[in-house]
């Protein structure tokens, strides 16, 4: 009898302590997000989930829709991580007696810099047979919707592919041959593209790409000229591989219903992952959203992929998105926080937190290298960045060991895009020293 007229006591308690938490974080993000300098006439959303009790903490416009930027490398990480396996299929082949038929997937690896090891590319240099180049099933558009075009030559924006090499980009540097200061760039394909409008090579230039074309123009410049990457545009990039391949090609053939291709893998899924998550490689995010529609699909089409995903792994999102591309270079994408919480809670429950702990930075490492130093190893987040946009969703694991998931998103900011950051890292710091 004592016991059941404990009962609602204990309820009660259990009830008001929820409360109390729920009003100390409001507290909190009323005094260090809402009302600091930073954010005052910003627009904000927040959203707090705990994970032990299934129960949201925290919400503050959570099912309001913003312009998540790069959080919306989010989602494109998890169908990743769900759909291409361990690691990525580099290429699809039909060897004959006298030809080699390859048919590429959109393996953003190919000759990039960062990754030493090239199974395609040692495949391919190893063969004598002429290359016959296989039609692929491409049905997208080199560049997302709503990017700024006016960014072409910047390589967080580079083409998407279906034929990635080099990373679409090449790099400049100045060199010294004998006395003189040479600028060249890293891929001999492209020796006779510079285009110098400077009386001499000297530390006092600048370049840049024409739109149209793949030539590059050096200018005089008042600053110091170090090295420059600039995207290069990827119509060339078959004779791109020929050339570097010293290989003779075959014109464009279209695939047989009938053919049945062999598979080569080029790099662990994880080792793509970590670098667009880490420091948030637009390319690699493109890409991958791609090799995913590829792999489901048989098309390389964001739009068909990102409508079948909807429907299919994230029909139960708290709010439908507008979701437009892979990386949130688009400012038509619009996702609520608690799209994120969802998501967040999907990647845990299907691929545990010590995959969530190599693929995304923790303070000190990546975009949270200036940032969460105190709380390396306790927070695991995805940032993003556009003008007026500061957003940050991920995992926080408290002082007594419980792990929240946590979405901030911010539009429309007037202030410098650290001071919003900063505004946000001491609201979470507290409640990670608290909870």
């Amino acid at each position: 009898m004592k016991y059941l007229k404990l009962l609602p006591v204990i309820y009660l308690s259990s009830l008001l302590a929820g409360c109390t938490v729920s009003h100390r974080i409001s507290k909190e993000a009323d005094r260090k997000v809402l009302h600091s300098a930073a954010l005052q006439n910003a627009h904000v959303g927040i959203s707090i989930f705990d994970t032990e009790s299934n129960k949201y903490l925290y919400n503050f416009q959570g099912d309001k829709y913003f312009v998540p930027a790069s959080n919306v490398k989010i989602p494109t990480c998890y169908a990743a991580m769900k759909y291409l396996g361990d690691s990525l299929l580099g290429l699809k082949y039909i060897e004959t007696d006298s030809l080699l038929y390859i048919s590429p997937t959109g393996d953003p690896t190919l000759l990039h810099r960062d990754f030493k090891t090239q199974p395609v590319f040692d495949f391919l240099k190893k063969g004598t047979k002429r290359i016959a180049y296989v039609n692929s099933n491409w049905e997208t558009k080199l560049y997302g919707p709503g990017w700024s075009w006016n960014d072409f030559a910047e390589t967080y924006m580079v083409e998407r592919t279906e034929l990635p090499i080099y990373g679409n980009y090449i790099s400049f540097n100045l060199i010294k041959e004998n006395t003189k200061t040479v600028l060249k760039g890293d891929i001999p394909f492209f020796r006779y593209a510079i285009n110098e409008r400077v009386d001499s090579i000297n530390e006092k230039i600048q370049i840049t790409r024409r739109r149209a074309d793949n030539i590059y123009d050096v200018f005089p410049a008042n600053g110091k000229f170090t090295s420059k990457q600039i995207p290069f545009l990827t119509f060339e990039n078959e004779r791109l591989l020929e050339d570097t391949l010293k290989r003779a090609w075959l014109n464009k053939v279209y695939p047989s219903q009938n053919w049945s291709y062999k598979k080569i893998h080029s790099q662990p899924t994880d080792s793509v992952l970590k670098p667009m998550m880490h420091n948030s490689d637009n390319f690699f995010a493109e890409q991958a959203l791609l090799m995913v529609s590829n792999e489901l699909l048989g098309v390389m089409n964001d739009a068909k992929i990102i409508d079948t995903l909807l429907k299919t792994d994230f029909k139960d999102l708290p709010q439908k998105p507008r979701w437009v591309d892979g990386s949130g270079l688009s400012r038509y994408n619009l996702f609520t926080p608690q799209d994120f919480i969802f998501i967040l809670n999907k990647i845990k429950n299907e691929f545990g937190i010590e995959r969530i702990k190599e693929v995304l930075p923790t303070g000190g490492e990546g975009t949270l290298s200036s940032y969460y130093k105190k709380d390396s190893g306790f927070i695991y987040a995805k940032t993003g960045t556009l003008s007026g946009v500061v957003a940050i969703s991920g995992y926080l694991i408290t002082s007594k060991n419980k792990t929240f998931l946590f979405s901030v998103l911010v539009n429309n900011h007037q202030a410098s895009a650290t001071d919003v950051r900063r505004a946000v890292e001491v609201f979470l710091q507290n409640i990670r020293k608290k909870y």
